[in-house]
């Protein structure tokens, strides 16, 4: 997806024994900077995974034993609202120090686990359930390593900072680190007992339990000490977690379906936003994904926001905010900025901070100024809140003008991208491994690159900034950027069609070559509206073809293609964000019941994943009875992947809100393959709601808007 993103011949996690950890077998939950990612025991072994803040890992080894052994796993589950984890296990046989072994199974051990504060806690609780008392040795090892997220993903460092030797107290430990930045950073473990014996990297306990008894040891983890931890402490951070989880989770319109399933399905994405969405100074902002991209991402956040638009729209507001206050300003060949470009990414770790990696804040994203600006443009459709328009007019204008002066670097009117150094990302669309662009003969272009779907973007980006200057009464400019995106529209389908194969080709190089290759991309093409609808219909079949659906999703390239692979990151993969922007753009179209399909597909994918879908997972066919391959190294949860559902529901239902007139239209809707009932409620427009029902009678769907204050609902 985006920084030096894993590819699937990176190391893949393994647990004790050895087997792979692959992403559903990994439990992640998130507090503002902090997040954790951990085993089904609740372990933290050093791999992939570990307790992460402002993106160091400050938790490298975090691991509880019974007798010098792990409990056997009975059960492990994230709370459907993300905000507790808790693993079940059972006792191994347990030594006697000088007598015999006790008996396994006796032992109920229960971890529960949360994040709060960006601070982490923990209950370990053991119930004896034989008829004996039961001596537990019990041992909790520990250990930070404060390695960067870039060496946790693998990049090699020459030099490290300092390593402090830890301090060690009557119930805690405190680990720092000295970067080579010169800041500090540390990890306090606390006990809410002393331990018979605690070290620097480990604190043993003997407890003896009763029958039917109950011990319960308290644990937290965080940047300070000073406190220590205890059931009180636990239960309220606990209530406030809840509390605040519960109140992101209530924005927006609320949806209800006949199916419990698909509730679920819903439910749990709207969980999964609720987790990445971090509350900035400019409002709330999704971060992308955890582990890889628990950070500020440009792109992601923008299409994220568009995906939940029609029914939560101050999501849109909270990222068009937070992206203009860090809008570039200078033009650096090592961030791949210039004046009025729009931010990829800002990293906060010691590699960042020093200049080892560009991405401190970096810009190195082609689509995402005019996706910033096609967003814009959306939002003020959807709520007519023109007074951010105003207040963002200053930043809108000068993205337009990095369009206009830097996005077209050869003079051939169309954006294209070319590096500015080689520590930056070789490709800049949302495909940006290294080997995702190419020719049909398997040749990597030369640069600079002109994505077929970045010129879709752009013509959004021109036309809401026509519509935009109209509104504010400044008819010149509107006229100037509705030509421009005309002019879009005719060179892409002059340059970019290839008849022979009915569709688009993904890029034009420097030479100006075209890349005639069958991909995805151009389902965005359809999104923004560019294409003739009778070329629209072509490529909508195309996508809806085997050598694009493989059952379970829309492919990002087609089988036969050179370099098709469907375990690779962009190369015959499936992102459901990207099925779900195909399956919007032939909905645009009028095309339904392929959208149906692509739900289905979606929704039979999210059942395999505990109805959380990742970020891609492989591309190989569906075969009937076994699941959708999962890709090794994705993120779960995944932004994109979490709103992909609620664009495919928008799809279905041919629905569009129109702030300006105050209406809901709904054009030829349809409801998911089992679903005969959808209730949305509280659908806000300025400060009155709309409630709609969907109905399946027959083959008909019947729909009925009641407003609560009067505003019209046009059903057609």
């Amino acid at each position: 997806m985006d920084d030096l993103a894993p590819a699937p011949d990176a190391p893949v996690e393994t647990g004790e024994t050895g087997e792979p950890r692959v992403p559903h077998r990994l439990f992640a939950l998130k507090d503002k900077d902090t997040f954790v990612v951990a085993d089904a025991f609740g372990d933290i072994l050093g791999v992939g995974d570990g307790l992460f803040h402002n993106d160091t890992r400050i938790l490298s080894r975090f691991r509880v034993l019974l007798g010098g052994r792990p409990p056997s796993l009975l059960s492990a589950a994230i709370a459907q609202d993300n905000v507790f984890f808790t693993s079940h296990g059972a006792n191994q046989a347990l030594p006697y120090p000088g007598g015999p072994v006790g008996p396994p199974g006796v032992l109920h051990v229960e971890r529960k686990r949360f994040l709060w504060e960006e601070r982490l806690y923990e209950r370990i609780a053991c119930v004896n359930y034989s008829r004996d008392v039961v001596l537990i040795p019990l041992s909790v090892e520990f250990g930070a390593d404060f390695r960067d997220m870039f060496e946790v993903r693998g990049m090699h460092r020459e030099r490290r900072g300092l390593v402090y030797p830890p301090q060690i107290g009557e119930r805690g430990v405190r680990l720092a680190y000295q970067g080579l930045d010169e800041v500090e950073r540390s990890s306090v473990i606390s006990f809410s007992d002393p331990p018979g014996r605690m070290g620097g990297s480990r604190a043993d306990y003997m407890y003896s339990l009763q029958p039917e008894g109950r011990l319960e040891l308290y644990i937290e983890v965080g940047e300070h000490d000073g406190v220590v931890p205890s059931r009180e402490r636990f239960r309220a951070a606990a209530a406030r977690a809840r509390w605040d989880m519960r109140a992101r989770r209530r924005h927006g319109a609320r949806m209800k379906t006949s199916g419990r399933l698909f509730n679920e399905w819903l439910e749990k994405s709207r969980s999964d936003l609720a987790l990445l969405t971090t509350r900035m100074e400019t409002g709330p902002y999704p971060y992308a994904g955890i582990p890889w991209f628990s950070t500020a991402f440009g792109r992601d956040a923008i299409i994220t926001a568009w995906q939940i638009l029609w029914f939560e729209p101050s999501l849109a507001r909270g990222v068009l905010t937070y992206l203009a206050a860090h809008q570039a300003e200078e033009r650096s060949a090592f961030r791949d900025s210039a004046p009025g470009k729009i931010m990829h990414e800002t990293r906060k770790g010691e590699m960042a901070a020093l200049g080892e990696v560009p991405f401190a804040r970096y810009y190195g994203g082609v689509d995402t100024t005019p996706l910033f600006v096609a967003l814009a443009g959306a939002y003020v459709e959807r709520t007519r809140d023109m007074g951010l328009i105003d207040d963002l007019w200053p930043a809108l204008t000068r993205a337009i003008r990095w369009i206009d002066q830097f996005g077209d670097s050869d003079g051939d009117g169309l954006i294209d991208y070319q590096r500015g150094k080689d520590s930056g990302l070789a490709n800049q669309g949302w495909k940006d491994s290294e080997d995702s662009v190419f020719h049909a003969d398997g040749r990597f272009p030369n640069g600079p690159i002109a994505l077929v779907e970045v010129q879709g973007y752009a013509f959004s980006a021109y036309r809401a900034m026509a519509n935009l200057a109209h509104q504010r009464g400044d008819q010149d400019n509107a006229a100037r950027w509705a030509a421009r995106a005309e002019q879009i529209r005719e060179a892409v389908e002059r340059r970019f069609w290839m008849p022979e194969h009915d569709f688009y080709g993904i890029a034009i190089d420097g030479a100006g070559e075209l890349c005639r290759v069958l991909t995805s991309n151009p389902g965005h093409l359809l999104f923004s509206g560019l294409p003739a609808p009778d070329r629209a219909r072509k490529v909508a079949d195309r996508l809806m073809s085997a050598a694009f659906d493989s059952g379970w999703g829309v492919r990002t390239l087609a089988t036969g293609e050179a370099r098709f692979n469907p375990m690779s990151y962009h190369n015959g993969s499936i992102w459901p964000h990207d099925t779900a922007i195909c399956a919007m753009g032939l909905s645009r179209y009028g095309e339904r019941e392929g959208v149906v399909s692509m739900t289905a597909n979606l929704f039979e994918t999210a059942n395999t994943f505990e109805m959380r879908l990742p970020e891609l997972f492989c591309g190989f066919p569906r075969m009937a009875g076994e699941p959708p391959v999962a890709y090794p190294v994705a993120c779960l949860p995944q932004a994109w992947a979490a709103g992909s559902v609620f664009m495919m529901l928008q799809a279905c239902l041919g629905l569009t809100v129109d702030g300006w007139n105050r209406e809901v239209r709904v054009a030829d809707p349809r409801l998911p393959i089992g679903i005969d009932r959808l209730e949305i409620d509280g659908l806000r427009m300025g400060d009155e709601k709309v409630d709609l029902l969907f109905e399946r009678t027959g083959r008909r769907i019947d729909v009925q808007g009641r407003s609560r204050t009067g505003v019209q609902v046009k059903v057609r």
